[in-house]
């Protein structure tokens, strides 16, 4: 228990909250992992220190999705172009935000949260043609992984496209949750370069991980009874208050 004595009694009750409250969206709409605990902990620690701690009960909750999801060859078949340019551009992400001020980093994961939720609330039916829009994958994972590495936000543009191309269900969370653990990965080996993934962060990430078993499991219950649009819209404005926060928080307003 000493690895966790860098960490105080409230900030392990912090964590322990967003890994918690994360796993519970993730079971319940099969995204949002990232989405939702790195803003909590950006708030509570800075960007920079809150993105190794996202990383480990992120990919528990991810590979938590695509086990109990059918079509993982199928997705990795056709999406793997855009998945491994995503992973690649996560290390020049990081790169850049190495050269930023952490307020100014969290400002823009804000500003990233705020304009995905926008998109999201709007409910836009635009579609998107498969066989044309295929050839320019590529340049969309490296955005979502350059966009990845410089805010620890996984959804921009990536799942504006997939929900373009209106894919099945299944299709849908391979492909977003595979983009995403690759991303992970790749995150991992960047910040323990960096020497932001240490001993004390991975002692609290394994911890985390009954904790994100536990929420991915009972969102998982809870989605076969609640109206998963209802759901999603909470979400969306908890994430939309978490990215404002972020923005007033950089501008010294918070």
């Amino acid at each position: 228990m000493f690895l966790l004595d860098a960490f105080s009694p409230v900030q392990l009750a912090t964590v322990a909250a967003a890994y918690f409250i994360a796993a519970l969206v993730k079971g319940v709409t099969g995204l949002g992992y990232s989405s939702t605990c790195l803003p909590i902990l950006t708030l509570a620690f800075g960007l920079k220190e809150a993105l190794p701690l996202v990383l480990i009960p992120s990919v528990a909750s991810n590979l938590g999705v695509m086990l109990n999801t059918s079509g993982f060859r199928a997705g990795v078949q056709r999406f793997w172009p855009m998945v491994l340019t995503a992973a690649a551009s996560v290390f020049a992400g990081l790169w850049a935000l190495t050269k930023m001020r952490s307020e100014h980093a969290a400002a823009l994961l804000g500003v990233v949260l705020l304009i995905y939720v926008g998109f999201a609330l709007a409910n836009a039916r635009f579609r998107l043609n498969e066989a044309r829009t295929r050839r320019f994958e590529p340049v969309i994972g490296a955005a979502t992984g350059f966009v990845n590495g410089l805010t620890g936000s996984q959804v921009m543009p990536l799942i504006p496209y997939l929900l373009s191309l209106d894919l099945p269900r299944e299709r849908f969370l391979h492909a977003s949750n595979q983009s995403f653990t690759l991303s992970s990965a790749a995150m991992f080996v960047a910040l323990g370069a960096t020497g932001l993934m240490t001993v004390p962060v991975l002692a609290v990430s394994a911890c985390g991980l009954v904790l994100v078993a536990l929420g991915v499991g009972i969102g998982q219950r809870i989605s076969r009874h609640l109206a998963p649009q209802a759901f999603r819209t909470a979400v969306l404005i908890v994430l939309a208050v978490l990215g404002l926060g972020l923005i007033l928080r950089a501008a010294g307003w918070l």
